[in-house]
């Protein structure tokens, strides 16, 4: 049974005669009555009686016909919004990102392209990097922006690097030096964000032998920043991070102190048109430093 078999049966129960009906589908009353009677054999019940006025639905065809427009309407509309949500200039793109670039990159990103495609809309997705992966892999986002760029089939590419400095409370011991070396936050309470996360990756890499002593984690960069604030130990977090709440930014004095952000996306699957816009309109605004 097919979508346009029921439109046939519904023509037939708007015009109660076989040669009507057939006339405004643009078919022969041979060909419908031969699709009324294989429905009607599919679906093993009488749903019309024939007589010289022409087919008039009974008790089970009433209940065809309902059920038939039930079907059609809902085809028809699934159509529309899929046709809506798939229009370049007016459809819907599913980004994600990291709490870390909620009131940064995102917003400037977003604005920018409100002013090239006003009409396209941009559902938004704020979470860990792990569950972006996750997110990414099931379409439940087509972009996202996170940092480390992901391993497997994914896209990337670059849009910001982020110097990364060891915030300390205002008058820490440390807090008046230039420059910081790894070894030199040994003893310290150190808070960070939890294992499992990419930039947890980078913390436990740079501080490897340092022999962190890990007191608090939260899973928000600007919830450790403001721990740190609040005198609860040191952390290693963007430059742009540190300084917001009583915190000293001190540059880390080490190969790869920085953190790469980037939009990636699967590359084993197609993007939807207004994915596809906002991804080309990313590569020429980038770099977003």
């Amino acid at each position: 049974m097919q979508i346009e078999d029921l439109r046939s049966l519904l023509a037939l129960g708007e015009h109660e005669h076989v040669t009507e009906a057939a006339a405004s589908l643009g078919t022969s009353q041979p060909t419908l009555s031969r699709t009324l009677s294989r429905l009607e054999a599919e679906l093993g019940a009488r749903l019309f009686e024939r007589d010289a006025r022409g087919a008039h639905p009974n008790p089970l065809g009433e209940l065809a016909l309902a059920a038939a427009g039930d079907i059609v309407a809902r085809y028809d509309r699934l159509r529309r919004d899929l046709a809506t949500l798939l229009d370049p200039d007016s459809g819907t793109v599913r980004l994600a990102f990291l709490d870390s670039m909620a009131t940064s990159l995102v917003p400037r990103l977003l604005r920018d392209f409100r002013g090239a495609a006003p009409h396209i809309r941009v559902e938004l997705r704020q979470e860990p990097g792990h569950e972006i992966l996750r997110d990414l892999a099931l379409g439940a986002a087509e972009l996202a922006l996170i940092s480390p760029r992901p391993d497997g089939p994914h896209g990337w590419l670059a849009l910001q690097r982020q110097r990364l400095v060891l915030a300390v409370p205002a008058g820490h011991r440390l807090a008046s030096r230039r420059r910081i070396k790894p070894a030199d936050v040994a003893g310290e309470d150190f808070v960070t964000v939890p294992a499992g996360f990419g930039f947890r990756t980078l913390v436990d890499e740079l501080f490897a032998g340092a022999g962190l002593r890990i007191a608090f984690e939260s899973e928000d960069l600007a919830t450790v920043e403001g721990l740190v604030g609040a005198g609860l130990g040191v952390a290693l977090v963007p430059s742009r991070v540190a300084g917001v709440s009583n915190t000293v930014g001190i540059p880390l004095a080490a190969a790869g102190a920085e953190r790469v952000v980037g939009l990636t996306w699967r590359t084993d699957r197609s993007l939807a048109p207004a994915a596809e816009r906002l991804l080309a309109f990313v590569r020429t605004a980038a770099p977003y430093d």
